[in-house]
């Protein structure tokens, strides 16, 4: 399906009578889930309102969910959901009474726009919550802030619709058994309205009149001396309460699992001018170890010969290309990356040499495509895969990209690296490369023993979605997974998640939520299809590390990155800005430092821009505070006359 508004459809949630649901991404790659209403439904009107209705039903519930974006006036209408808040887009069809279905089965199930569609719920009325985009430069693309309060817009009420007569169903040969069947209906209000301000006691009852009393009321004088004191208190409390350095905020070590706060929550002790966004401990997590991530790309140029007569079987040298993930372990430029990728063996080698043959081959009509297993499967016992000279192996170059990399770049920013130490697949799987550059930022392993199983981590590698392999676009992705048990591949015990990132991400890294490595991204041998969901322990990188004479060390510069994170995560912008200004100075390839610190930057502009409010408040307590005063001794010299 084409991209809905500024989201791009990266993968299909489901299906059910009435829409589809999606995995997204927007501007920023921000992973949402978007509902979208289709086929029948979306020319319907009533179908129309009670998707608006229900959408803001949820975000006005207590226990509802908030979109994030939303176009109601579209020809098909949609809402998206942030997805740390959970399968927003599957609950929205859910509160409507459908179920989503796979979406290999929407020919069945989704009625198409040419169908006839049944009566929907009863709408519920409902405005949005903090759903509206807010107009300005986007966050870092790793910066999953919401809208402060003070720059919301005000929700526009949707009137309550009352039920659509009954349609009756047309002829529809493909879903003509599957016609979709109404939400539970809200059951009528027979009540009438309730008067809030009625009372069944009548609320001025006749007193006698009470005998005059000599003298002061000690209960009123004992009241106004309160006030005066609650009075004087808040105001001295409101001027102690503008340091804006003064450091909160949520717990950073909560669990990815709990730490998404509501959109419209604030942080404690900041103003509303000068108050950081609310944010969850995935998103610090991912601002800490993103820099550390490298795209490594290897290309290995070879001879296939005959291995009996060492003849070439073809005339000129065969090319193939693998790609995967990386990290650095410190700012010299060393890099964990996959050891399979950088350094395959004989066997693995050859076999990507006959494929990228064959497929040249095919290109050239000289074998059909259905024919390349086959050839790949003949040839693979009879040949090798050598250097120029029979007797030379074959050559290999290594190179690394920071941020958002491109395939086949042989130039700057690509680079160069060199594989320093490797280890088999069976002992791990895991290589050691040396980057041509300095000052880059790096990740700090974590402990040697290891998430456990129900450990909640987030994933990090790079992945595509463009289907040209050669100049593919690549950028890191993130996503929450759970370990789920433990196997043994070769002499390693690895750990097993529940979700990967794509084939790209071996090499890559499981985070935990302080930010640092506890595993490292591997092909599951026991999966179907090698999916990337095993860690290799950090005890194996830790090992190799030392193999090879590198260790794992944060710079001054990587110190600095956490300590000016620290600061814009609980809203001290000033010392965000000139922490995360010398980090972006000191290793350039850093881009979320430059992101956060401009973030920072925009966010003292705002303050400065709002009128300082903290004198006005202080002026108005003391003013009720000397009239509660005057009232006192007004009185108490009234009742003294008397």
């Amino acid at each position: 399906m084409q991209p809905v508004g500024p989201y791009r459809f990266t993968e299909a949630l489901g299906v059910c009578q009435v829409g589809t649901a999606w995995w997204a991404i927007d501007g920023q790659d921000r992973l949402v889930t978007v509902a979208v209403l289709d086929g029948a439904a979306a020319t319907d009107q009533p179908w129309r309102e009670a998707f608006t209705n229900a959408a803001n039903a949820m975000a006005h519930s207590p226990d509802g969910q908030r979109y994030v974006n939303a176009d109601f006036a579209a020809a098909k209408p949609w809402v998206a959901y942030p997805s740390e808040e959970g399968m927003g887009a599957q609950r929205l069809f859910q509160t409507l009474g459908m179920d989503l279905h796979p979406a290999e089965a929407e020919a069945d199930v989704l009625i198409p726009a040419t169908g006839t569609v049944a009566n929907p719920p009863q709408p519920v009325s409902g405005a949005p919550v903090s759903g509206t985009p807010t107009s300005g430069a986007p966050l870092p693309w790793a910066m999953h802030a919401a809208v402060p309060a003070h720059q919301q817009v005000p929700p526009q009420p949707v009137p309550h619709q009352q039920a659509p007569q009954p349609v009756v169903p047309r002829q529809q040969p493909p879903v003509e058994a599957a016609p979709i069947s109404p939400a539970r209906p809200v059951p009528p209000n027979d009540v009438p309205p309730v008067d809030p301000f009625a009372d069944p006691v009548r609320r001025i009852q006749p007193v006698s009149q009470p005998a005059r009393r000599r003298g002061p009321t000690v209960a009123l004088v004992a009241v106004l001396v309160v006030l005066v004191v609650a009075v004087g208190t808040g105001a001295l409390l409101w001027a102690n309460s503008g340091d804006e350095d003064s450091p909160s905020g949520p717990d950073p070590a909560t669990s990815f699992a709990t730490a998404a706060p509501a959109a419209s929550a604030a942080v404690p002790g900041l103003k509303p001018w000068t108050q950081a966004a609310p944010y969850s401990a995935e998103e610090r997590a991912l601002a800490i170890a993103a820099p550390s991530l490298v795209f490594v790309e290897a290309s290995f140029t070879g001879m296939l010969r005959d291995a009996k007569t060492n003849a070439p079987i073809s005339p000129t040298p065969v090319t193939f290309k693998r790609r995967c993930s990386g990290f650095v372990v410190n700012a010299d430029g060393m890099v964990v990356t996959n050891g399979q990728c950088v350094r395959p063996t004989d066997d693995s080698a050859r076999e990507r040499a006959l494929y990228t043959l064959g497929r040249i081959l095919v290109d050239q009509k000289r074998l059909t495509a259905a024919g390349l297993d086959g050839y790949v499967r003949t040839k693979l016992a009879t040949t090798r895969f050598t250097g120029t000279d029979p007797a030379s192996p074959f050559t290999s170059q290594v190179s690394g990209q920071f941020n958002v990399a491109r395939g086949d770049l042989a130039a700057s920013p690509a680079v160069p690296g060199q594989v320093v130490r490797v280890l088999e697949p069976d002992a791990g799987n895991l290589a050691v490369v040396k980057l041509s550059q300095a000052k880059l930022p790096a990740v700090e392993l974590g402990p040697a023993e290891g998430p456990g199983p129900g450990s909640v981590l987030l994933l990090l590698g790079y992945r595509t979605t463009d289907t040209a392999f050669r100049g593919a676009r690549f950028t890191v992705e993130s996503k929450v997974v759970q370990v789920t048990g433990t196997g043994d591949q070769g002499s390693v015990a690895v750990q097993r998640v529940n979700d990967d990132i794509g084939i790209y991400s071996h090499g890559g890294i499981a985070v935990d939520t302080t930010g640092r490595v506890v595993g490292v991204v591997d092909s599951d041998r026991a999966a179907d299809g090698g999916a990337n969901r095993a860690l290799v322990p950090v005890s194996a990188a830790t090992s190799l590390l030392g193999e090879a004479g590198v260790t794992n060390s944060l710079s001054d510069a990587d110190r600095l990155y956490r300590t000016g994170l620290d600061a814009w995560f609980t809203g001290r912008s000033g010392t965000a800005e000139s922490h995360l200004a010398a980090v972006a100075e000191a290793e350039p390839t850093n881009l979320l430092a430059q992101a956060y610190r401009q973030s920072a930057a925009d966010r003292e502009k705002l303050a400065a821009d709002e009128p300082n409010p903290s004198a006005l408040p202080a002026v108005i307590f003391a003013a009720l505070g000397g009239a509660l005063v005057v009232g006192l001794l007004a009185l108490l010299l009234r009742r003294r006359q008397r």
